[in-house]
């Protein structure tokens, strides 16, 4: 745990402690937040078959996203989930969208 606290940048153990019940709620949260979602587009299983679970992994990223800065917000630890995302998402490319 010690390295993990300073990899990220960590004091405490309470820190820590609430950072991993922010990635366990927003997890969950996202993966349950899906399927309303998935129901509002129209993308069901019987419409698109095999590329119902596809499209459902992809839709739950940007879902995720948005949740765990605000789940990290209301945690009182914003500034480390976002620069956490600013740090993931550049790592996937996607680094412009900070500029």
């Amino acid at each position: 745990m010690e390295k993990l606290k300073q990899r990220w940048g960590i004091e405490s153990n309470f820190q820590l402690t609430i950072i991993f019940i922010v990635f366990a709620i927003t997890g969950s949260a996202s993966a349950f937040l899906s399927k309303p979602v998935c129901l509002w587009l129209g993308i069901t299983k019987e419409s698109l078959g095999f590329l119902f679970i596809p499209l459902r992994l992809i839709l739950i990223f940007p879902i995720y996203q948005v949740l765990l800065v605000s789940i990290g917000f209301l945690f009182g630890q914003f500034t480390f989930f976002w620069n956490f995302e600013k740090k993931m998402l550049k790592s996937m490319g996607l680094g412009f969208l900070f500029k």
